[in-house]
């Protein structure tokens, strides 16, 4: 019989349903589902938002308090972290610490890919020492993939304590919606084709360049729309309004749609009848929404980050004028892209991140001897 584990989630939780998040969601859903007690403490940005869903996080305070309650009561974190911001850092080390105090280990997700703003040792010689005790005091390290697990490694870590699990999984496929809210519905019906991005509106997500390629686009042809989905998460230096004017001047308002979110049944539902998904970060690594439009058919153009899964047409991030070449490209040979394009392996990797929580250390220990044996 298994034992049942009670886990805490120290991430972001939805809404907005970022990657991120939604596979936190998934990860609470399938622990339970197991017979095991999850408990999300949510410092994304609904934080402050009541939901049955999660515990808030209101301050600094609030946040010690809380991680030191739950530890007490036998949870062991799972901290959510990646290399683009210090206060996620520090959350994440001061969990460690406390959890540490109750003579427990936690297990790190480094979310994200190879090119971040402190990561890897490279980009932040400074914070090597942070980042080196982050990854010592984890029992053990989910990341996205192999490339991952080698640069993570060159902090000092055990390769046999990283575990390339991607963050999306069979569970991810199994439901779509049959209806996409009214305003979204309208709009695949105005235009013959569709482009479709999940961003969030901040610089590394290359807003203003894609809507820059997307005026090449419409300037060349009239039946191609765009939708932008995520606008319901924290805009930074002003880049939803600032996009919005940069629509108008344009004149590009009815051929844009903005969405603040979607449901991930929906947000399937979208990819499925896209022309294609526009990729634009660079710092996102295995994104499961590209993952999961390659699962779906639809192709992909995303910028070239070194992470990129087979079929994925790739670009330079801030080149407008290949962005804009490259969607109409894509446009014209849509047919040809959608019948050599390969699908992605889908594992259950939500069982295999369960067991990493649930089962006792000594029993992961053996399945990594095992496995170095077997190599």
């Amino acid at each position: 019989m298994t034992t049942r584990a009670k886990i805490l989630q120290i991430s972001s939780y939805p809404p907005p349903r970022a990657g991120w998040a939604v596979r936190v969601e998934f990860l609470k859903r399938q622990l339970e589902a197991d017979g095991h007690e999850c408990v999300v403490l949510n410092i994304g940005t609904s934080r402050m938002i009541p939901s049955p869903e999660y515990e808030t996080v209101i301050s600094g305070t609030d946040y010690v308090r809380k991680v030191w309650r739950f530890c007490s009561r036998g949870f062991l974190p799972h901290v959510h972290v990646n290399g683009a911001t210090l206060k996620g850092l520090a959350l994440s080390i001061i969990a460690q610490v406390i959890s540490l105090a109750f003579g427990r280990r936690v297990v790190l997700t480094f979310h994200a890919g190879v090119e971040q703003q402190f990561f890897p040792r490279h980009k932040a010689p400074r914070m090597v020492p942070a980042y080196w005790l982050l990854f010592k005091l984890s029992r053990a390290i989910v990341c996205n993939n192999e490339a991952m697990k080698r640069l993570i490694v060159q902090y000092g870590v055990r390769p046999s304590k990283i575990f390339p699990i991607p963050a999306f999984s069979v569970q991810y496929m199994q439901e779509r919606a049959d209806v996409l809210p009214a305003n979204v519905e309208a709009f695949f019906g105005r235009y013959r084709h569709v482009l479709f991005s999940y961003v969030r509106f901040r610089p590394t997500f290359f807003i203003p360049e894609l809507m820059a390629a997307f005026e090449q686009v419409a300037a060349a042809r009239g039946d191609v729309g765009l939708i932008l989905c995520g606008a319901a998460g924290h805009s930074e230096d002003d880049l939803l309004p600032k996009t919005t004017q940069q629509i108008e001047r344009a004149g590009l308002s009815e051929r844009v749609l903005i969405l603040d979110d979607l449901t991930h049944e929906e947000f399937l539902a979208a990819l499925a009848r896209s022309a294609f998904y526009v990729r634009t970060p660079v710092s996102d690594g295995v994104a499961s929404s590209v993952l999961e439009s390659l699962s779906l058919g639809t192709p992909v153009v995303g910028s070239e980050n070194g992470s990129r899964p087979a079929g994925v047409i790739t670009y330079p991030a801030t080149d407008v004028e290949a962005l804009g070449r490259l969607l109409l490209d894509v446009l014209n040979r849509r047919a040809e892209i959608v019948a050599a394009m390969p699908r992605p392996e889908v594992r259950d990797t939500l069982k295999e991140e369960v067991r990493l929580l649930t089962a006792p250390p000594a029993a992961i220990a053996r399945d990594v001897s095992h496995q170095a044996s077997r190599s």
